[in-house]
């Protein structure tokens, strides 16, 4: 009998059934010295920055508040005419003006004396102090309570004050000229009200990555397309297009290529010079009808093929060149659904954080109880598509030990895409094991396009 072993390529890994194979590390590692850096930044207006990564500190135009103003609707007022004041004996005050926001007030307080005030509005000269309107007695009967309505001649005030109450300095949370945000961050939708509420208009960040996402495959038809005798609806295509906006990048659409060398080589070369990277789908194996490798040979290089991972093992990377020089990412995913999804995650969302600016990382794994068992490959570290257990009110359940609970979503086939749906986060078990018992315990990494909370 003759054993045909798979050649070990330069730098891989070969041990426990895994022979031929790169470990995760290593093939991420490939990727990621492949990666040109972030991509050049550009001055958007701070509203559209959302998602993005600043590309230097953000300084506070203005004062925030920029003048000091109320924090309640009430009445301004000095704090020592008010010293003394209890709704058994409350004082009775002048009221010689209003506040409105957005207004100047149309009157200076003295002694004796108060302006009704609005919040937010700037604070009367001479007022350093407001009492809110819920602890004020109009005297008039025509009068309303602040902020609206009529002005009541005088107004009982019925608490004491101190200076300063319910007041809001100036520059009490922000002061012009201060760093608000660092350069490197994510802007968020609090990011973006602190900067615009600072008087910033435009934010410089580094520009979202472009990615091309080519489906391949003879069987392949557009979702909706009658599928004839051997036709399949092409679920990486959308599948992949999506977790790429996910990633906070641009979609170039290229559609689906049968397969032929040509046909992938022209879909993907007809975009290296407008693209950072180019996902193709399905073609990565070993069959004869399997031709992405000698397209991304025909476009540039390839470097990395073949990982010790399930689902995803023919996973293939290399480079090209843009006419202006960048480089171009090449990703060649495995075309069973679920496998495309893990590849993404493992290596094709680090490259894109990279280039947005980010760490290539997002988050650090959670420990976890799994709560069935499995079988998984010898030699190739699973990537379990798994829920977490949640109580009657949904948040997470964890056992004495603070690890949480989950389970398989479903059937772990990588063609599974109600399980791949399902699932909360992937349940990380090592290369070594071929079964995994039920109280097993493994590192738990949240799916970034998934449920945490």
């Amino acid at each position: 009998m003759t054993t045909v072993s798979e050649p070990v390529e330069p730098g891989a890994t070969a041990s426990l059934g895994g022979r031929g194979l790169r470990s995760v590390e290593e093939a991420r590692a490939a990727v990621i010295a492949a990666v040109p850096g972030a991509l050049p930044a550009e001055t958007v207006p701070t509203e559209a920055a959302l998602g993005r990564v600043l590309a230097e500190p953000v300084r506070a135009a203005v004062d925030l508040p920029p003048w000091d103003n109320s924090a309640m609707d009430g009445y301004a007022l000095r704090a020592a005419d008010v010293a003394g004041a209890t709704p058994e004996r409350p004082v009775v005050l002048e009221v010689v003006g209003d506040a409105p926001a957005g207004r100047p007030a149309t009157a200076a307080v003295g002694p004796g004396t108060a302006v009704r005030i609005a919040t937010g509005a700037p604070v009367p000269p001479g007022a350093d102090a407001v009492v809110p309107v819920e602890e004020t007695r109009p005297i008039a009967a025509e009068a309303a309570p602040a902020p609206e309505g009529p002005l009541p001649a005088r107004v009982a005030i019925l608490v004491a004050a101190p200076v300063g109450y319910s007041i809001r300095p100036r520059a009490s949370d922000v002061a012009a000229g201060q760093v608000i945000l660092a350069a490197g961050i994510v802007v968020t939708p609090a990011a973006v009200a602190l900067a615009a509420g600072a008087g910033v208009a435009s934010l410089l960040v580094h520009r979202r990555p472009v990615v091309g996402v080519l489906a391949t495959g003879d069987e392949v038809r557009r979702p909706g397309e009658a599928l004839g005798p051997a036709g399949i609806p092409d679920a990486n295509g959308p599948g992949l297009r999506s977790l790429v906006r996910t990633a906070g990048a641009e979609v170039v659409d290229l559609g689906v290529a049968p397969d032929e060398l040509e046909a992938v080589v022209a879909a993907v070369g007809a975009v290296l010079d407008r693209v950072d990277a180019v996902i193709v789908s399905g073609g990565v194996s070993v069959g004869p009808y399997d031709v992405v490798r000698s397209a991304f040979g025909r476009l540039g290089s390839v470097g990395l093929w073949r990982v010790a991972i399930q689902p995803g093992k023919p996973f293939a990377f290399g480079t090209a060149a843009r006419a202006d020089g960048r480089t171009v990412l090449l990703f060649g995913l495995p075309g069973n659904p679920v496998s495309s999804f893990v590849t993404f995650d493992l290596f094709v969302r680090p490259a894109l954080r990279v280039l947005a600016g980010r760490p290539p990382m997002a988050g650090r794994l959670e420990a976890a109880v799994l709560t069935e068992g499995t079988k998984k490959s010898l030699g190739r570290r699973a990537y379990l598509r798994v829920v977490v257990l949640r109580d009657a009110d949904g948040r997470p359940r964890r056992d004495e030990a603070g690890r949480l609970l989950v389970r398989l979503a479903g059937a772990q086939g990588s063609h599974v895409l109600s399980a791949l749906a399902a699932a909360d986060a992937y349940a990380i078990v090592p290369e070594p094991l071929a079964e995994v018992a039920a109280g097993t315990v493994v590192d738990l990494a949240w799916l970034e396009h998934g449920e945490r909370t």
